[in-house]
Parts: structure tokens; C-alpha cells; sequence
């Protein structure tokens, strides 16, 4: 049996506008507003947690989720899935380990602490399933995918102008009824440059970010270009991205887009790898001699690693870790508990859940990011379209990238990442079930039966042609 090839126009059709109901597609759109583009000092007044609003917004897209799940007329999935699964396990072991570190004592800031961050958590990956259960067509995936794109490129853009100018554009960014937590600046300097934040909580989260969507935007340029529509608008935002990532002055940004087109450049035409790579080389050279010595920043960062004062400083952190991971090996001391002003920062994520959630939750985490990577995978091979495959490699790419930047900082630190982190995983696990069902409707059991209808039509026109023959005209 060959695998049926989904013909990408029936699925979107990227030259019309079709209007459509609210969905979960256009509450997730909603959502990424909320998350991206609302500087992340900004939460919510009068509350006694810091509550910024996509967290509000996202407990109630939660709430959502679980009273679509409970009817079967509200279009919501159900059945086995891989992420959902993974974000459910996950799910476990925060509950588990909340319940751990409240049972015994805390103080009032650490116990305040695992309160805001269990919350936090909570609303992140409730998002995470509604992606995954209630988006049901690909033309409503790349739609959110696509905003996710737009956002942060606006965001990038917020950044560059941070960058070049050294005005903050989001001091003026005022919401009524949010208030501003936190020191305020979005602008801070590694050797001679800015580091600009936009409307990210660090320049770290900010250079993620981009970096995060810059496969996604060259996906769509791709695809565009090969589909004759218009492509300039994803070009621009293509170079916008990856400006804003290099000039974040990120480890975790760079190392995230190398990881990236690891795993993209194999898999692409040798046409289309080779134009990459000449790109980007030419990209480097433009920016070297428009920005002088950034470029030799970049490298420095990797090559002067073993003299770097901030290594030093993360490196000492972690040697008071062990103690702490000692006592609580296996549901770890709190989620949110080891605060940074108290204990030090710690700038690996991976090290951080096995301080906060112990092994138990270090494997939910790995599961989640292997959940992501393999239901993209599992889309990937079950259909011949070439731009649904790229779709599918482009989000194991990015979950593979996250994945492996989470070493180098602590991504639940930072709302927009970690938020972006479940949207995709949720992403990954309904491209594979969109594809699935229609590599399903095309299978062996609808074949046999139109053999069937076929033999009982055959059957039907022999008895008629002899009952013609006993009486004819």
C-alpha cells in the first residue's frame, strides 16, 4: 500500500480568505498576543501573585479545553496522542512535587514562589493541550504557526530599535490595569554593546525567542516561493529574526540556530541547503561591516567560554546545588522554590528541574521534548506532500533546538519561551493526528469497501440485463 499524497491546496489555500467561527486556532492567536507582544514586566494589579494577563487568558483557555473534552460536539480530539500524553505526565509531576515541597515547611517567599509558579505552569500547558486537541485542519495550524511568526517578529523588530537606538519603546507600552514588576530595564550591554530585550523579560528569552521562529519564517518563504505567492513579507521577517537573535549577544541563541539547521539542512534539496548556507554567510558579512565587532563578539562568546566571568559564576552556583538535589532526589525541593536571590541563579534548565522537581520530573521533562520531537517525526512519514514534510521537520527542528538550549538557560524562568515551548509540542501532536486521519481515510478498509459497492453494483446491472433478456422490448 503507498502513502496517499495530501495535495497542500486542498488543505490551505494560502490566496483566499475564508471566514470561519471562533475556533481554537483563533484563541490561541489571541493568546500569542498576549504572551509576545505585552512587555513581561507587566501583570496584573491588584492581585497579591504576579499574574501577567496570557496567564489569566491561558487558565481560561484551559478551562475551555476541559469542557470541550467532556461533550463530543465541540470538535474537540480525542484518542491516544503522543504530546498530550507527554504534557499530561508532565502535568503529574508538578502536582506531585507542589504537593511534596507545601506538605512540609516553607518560607513565606519560597512558599509564595511554588503558589505563582505552579500556576504559571499550570496555564502553560493547558495551552499546550488545546493546541494539540483542538486545532483539526492544517490550514488552522499554519495559521497559529504563521502568527507565531508575525509576533515575534514584531518583537524582534521592538528589539532592533532597542538595539540601534537605545530607546526602550516599551516604557511607553502601557495597559490600563497592569502593573510593572521588576527592575524595568529592557536594555542592558555585554562589551560594547546593547542587549536589547523587546518585550522579553531578558535579552536571553529575547534571542530564543527569535531564533525559535526563524525556521518557522523560512519554512513559509519556502513555501510561498514554491507555490508562486507573495514572498517579501516572510523574507523580511526571515531577516528580522535572525537579526534579532544574533544581536541579542545569546549563547542560547546561537547555539539554538546552529541546532537547527542540523537538523534542517539534511533534509532539504541540495538547491535549497546550498542558497542557506551562502546566506548566511553572507548575512555575517553584511552585519560585520555594518555592525564592526559584533561578529567577533559572537565568536568570542564560544571560544574565550573557559575565561568567561558568567561560566564562572554558573559554574560556582552549581556546586551548592548538591546538597539540595541530596534531599530531595526524587521529587526535587519545589518547583519555584530555589529563588535565585536566596540560593543563586541557574542558568541550565535541566539542572534546575533536578534541584525544584528532583528525577521524576527531569524524565517528564526529557519525555516531553522526545514526545515533541517524535509525533513530528510520525507526521513527517506519514505523508508525501514535500511541504507538510518540511512543516514537520521545521517543528522537530525547533522542539530538538529548545530542547538543547535548555542547557544553557532556565527556560521556565522566562514566560514567552516556555509558553512557545508547549504551543509547539501541542502543534507536533496535531499535525501527526491530522495527518493520521487522513492517511486513515485513504486506507485498506475504505478500499475494500468500494470493492464491495463495486461488486454489489456489478451484480445489480447482471440481474438487469437478464431480466432484460427474459422480457425484452
Amino acid at each position: 500500500m503507498t502513502t496517499p499524497r495530501t495535495d497542500l491546496h486542498d488543505l490551505a489555500d494560502e490566496g483566499k480568505r475564508v471566514r470561519t467561527r471562533t475556533d481554537a486556532a483563533s484563541l490561541v492567536c489571541a493568546y500569542l498576543c498576549f504572551l509576545v507582544l505585552v512587555p513581561a514586566r507587566l501583570v496584573i494589579g491588584g492581585l497579591p501573585l504576579d499574574i501577567r494577563p496570557s496567564l489569566l487568558l491561558g487558565l481560561g483557555l484551559g478551562l475551555c479545553w476541559l469542557c470541550a473534552q467532556m461533550v463530543d460536539n465541540l470538535g474537540m480530539a480525542k484518542g491516544r496522542n503522543p504530546a498530550r500524553t507527554a504534557i499530561f505526565c508532565f502535568a503529574a509531576s508538578q502536582v506531585a512535587t507542589y504537593g511534596y515541597a507545601t506538605w512540609k515547611y516553607l518560607p513565606a517567599d519560597e512558599l509564595k514562589s511554588a503558589d505563582l509558579s505552579f500556576v504559571t505552569i499550570l496555564g502553560l500547558l493547558v495551552v499546550g493541550l488545546l493546541v494539540c486537541d483542538g486545532i483539526r485542519t492544517i490550514d488552522r495550524l499554519d495559521k497559529v504557526l504563521q502568527f507565531v511568526v508575525v509576533a515575534c517578529a514584531v518583537m524582534a523588530a521592538i528589539g532592533l530599535f532597542q538595539f540601534f537606538t537605545g530607546f526602550d519603546l516599551t516604557k511607553y507600552m502601557v495597559v490600563p490595569g497592569l502593573r510593572e514588576v521588576g527592575s524595568g530595564e529592557a536594555v542592558l550591554e555585554r562589551s560594547i554593546f546593547r542587549r536589547p530585550s523587546g518585550t522579553a523579560g531578558h535579552p536571553i528569552e529575547f534571542g530564543v525567542v527569535c531564533a525559535f521562529a526563524v525556521p518557522f519564517a523560512a519554512h513559509y518563504a519556502f513555501r510561498a516561493q514554491a507555490l508562486g505567492v507573495k514572498t517579501r513579507k516572510w523574507w523580511v521577517m526571515l531577516l528580522v529574526l535572525a537579526t534579532g537573535a544574533t544581536v541579542s549577544l545569546s549563547r542560547s541563541a546561537i547555539l539554538g540556530l546552529l541546532v537547527a539547521m542540523i537538523f534542517l539542512l539534511p533534509t532539504w534539496p541540495a538547491k535549497r541547503a546550498l542558497q542557506t548556507v551562502v546566506a548566511a554567510a553572507g548575512f555575517l558579512v553584511v552585519l560585520r561591516f555594518f555592525v564592526p565587532g559584533l561578529v567577533g563578539t559572537l565568536v568570542s562568546l564560544f571560544s574565550n567560554i573557559s575565561n568567561d566571568p558568567s561560566i564562572q559564576g554558573r559554574t560556582d552556583d552549581y556546586a551548592t546545588t548538591s546538597q539540595t538535589i541530596a534531599e530531595n532526589l526524587w521529587l526535587g525541593k519545589g518547583f519555584g522554590t530555589y529563588l535565585p536571590s536566596r540560593y543563586g541563579p541557574l542558568d541550565n534548565q535541566y539542572l534546575g528541574t533536578i534541584v525544584e522537581n528532583g528525577l521524576i520530573g527531569l524524565a517528564a521533562l526529557i519525555a516531553l521534548f522526545l514526545a515533541g520531537m517524535w509525533a513530528a517525526g510520525a507526521a513527517r512519514r506519514s505523508t508525501t506532500d514535500p511541504h507538510l514534510r518540511d512543516l514537520a521537520q521545521t517543528m522537530l527542528a525547533c522542539t530538538a533546538m529548545l530542547g538543547v538550549s535548555s542547557v544553557t538557560y532556565d527556560t521556565f524562568a522566562f514566560k514567552i519561551a516556555s509558553g512557545l515551548m508547549f504551543i509547539l509540542i501541542g502543534a507536533a501532536g496535531a499535525l501527526q493526528r491530522i495527518l493520521r486521519a487522513h492517511r486513515r481515510s485513504f486506507s485498506a478498509p475504505t478500499m475494500r469497501i468500494s470493492a464491495k459497492a463495486l461488486a454489489a453494483w456489478a451484480s445489480q446491472g447482471m440481474a438487469s440485463a437478464r431480466a432484460h433478456a427474459r422480457h425484452p422490448r
